[in-house]
């Protein structure tokens, strides 16, 4: 009798030990990472969230919960266990790590929606060996991504391109830039003497003339509006409003051609209407694709006509204007009126829903191309 309550009093005093053992030292060296595998993906992307975790001691954890939450807009799939999805997505993923091991797991998502998502902290909750107790503490991380707007392609879009193709080029080679050197060709009766390359002349035995880089067409500038402030809301036409305008940007910044970016939606991180200046390069394609991403259609948009109507009307000269807009407000109307009435060239790009047209002011139906969507 004495033996079993000597046995049940050591193994009391075990269990009381090993508890404070873990209350004090679950949590030394023991480390955490979670990161997505990505920087940026395009929507409808697949990519991968990565949980590093590492037990450097000795002790091991037979019991180790990861809690952490994400956008449900970052698409992990019916399939994943211990999570649950609400206007958040909440990861609750259990581990047991013995001493000095090292667990790599990569979880799937799909960017099912433009946006730029974050993780801010993570709960770590573990146990003793027994699961008897459960000790917490908050983990302080960052990660970050961004869902970029997928490039808005369809045959009526690519057709309305094709034909603005045209008059962009016509455009582009209509007067030479002096201090663009390209390179040097034969000379032909129409090019002017003072173009001829005297050096290269005299080194070839033939006339050569410097070759000029075209640039009366300076820039496209797009400008989007994606007020939306009617009783029944036009979300999937202002979703689409800005991936026309990384549609546009793609389909111009290939050709080599400076493009600016401007709309009246608000950043989720500056607080401020979206500007890119005209740039030229991949760089600038992400770089536009990264301020669409970031732009928070929750919060009302910026005026268009405060915002720009300095800006459309100062700098016209040398540029050819695409609008997109999914909405014909009476402001906005107003202001591509006297724009074309100022004999500026510009287009609009209309998205809609089905095959139907809305109407619009004579003046401006040669600029409009609509754009429709599958309802």
């Amino acid at each position: 009798m004495i033996k079993l309550i000597s046995i049940g009093l050591l193994f009391f005093l075990l269990f009381l030990l090993q508890k404070i053992v873990y209350r004090q030292l679950w949590h030394k060296n023991l480390t955490v990472e979670i990161g997505f595998a990505k920087t940026h993906i395009f929507e409808g992307e697949e990519s991968g969230l990565q949980e590093i975790i590492q037990n450097q001691k000795k002790l091991p954890l037979p019991m180790l919960k990861v809690k952490f939450k994400t956008d449900r807009h970052l698409i992990f799939g019916d399939s994943v266990e211990g999570a649950r999805t609400t206007d958040q997505f909440y990861r609750n993923d259990m581990f047991r790590i013995g001493g000095g091991e090292k667990i790599t797991r990569t979880l799937k998502f799909t960017g099912g929606r433009r946006g730029f998502y974050e993780i801010d902290g993570a709960s770590l909750v573990a146990s003793d060996i027994f699961l008897t107790s459960q000790m917490v503490e908050e983990l302080p991380l960052h990660a970050e991504i961004y869902v970029y707007p997928k490039p808005f392609d369809s045959q009526e879009l690519r057709r309305s391109l094709t034909q603005l193709n045209g008059e962009v080029l016509s455009k582009r080679h209509l007067l030479e830039d002096p201090f663009e050197y390209r390179g040097i060709r034969e000379y032909q009766p129409f090019d002017d003497m003072r173009s001829i390359n005297w050096k290269a002349t005299a080194k070839t035995g033939e006339l050569k003339v410097n070759q000029k880089n075209y640039t009366s067409l300076k820039s496209i500038r797009i400008y989007f509006n994606v007020e939306d402030d009617n009783i029944m809301k036009k979300e999937a036409c202002v979703e689409a409003s800005l991936q026309l305008a990384a549609g546009l940007s793609a389909f111009f910044l290939k050709q080599g051609i400076q493009t600016a970016c401007y709309g009246n939606g608000v950043d989720i991180k500056t607080h401020k209407p979206f500007s890119m200046e005209a740039k030229a390069g991949d760089g600038q394609f992400d770089a536009i694709c990264r301020g669409l991403a970031r732009l928070d259609l929750e919060q009302p948009a910026a005026s268009f006509c405060g915002c720009f109507e300095e800006r459309l009307f100062s700098e016209a000269k040398g540029t050819i204007t695409c609008f997109v807009a999914p909405n014909q407000y009476d402001d906005f109307l107003e202001l591509l009126e006297r724009y074309a009435d100022a004999g500026n060239e510009f287009y609009w790009f209309y998205p809609v829903m089905g095959s139907g047209e809305p109407k619009l002011p004579e003046k401006l139906k040669k600029q409009v191309r609509f754009i429709h969507l599958a309802i």
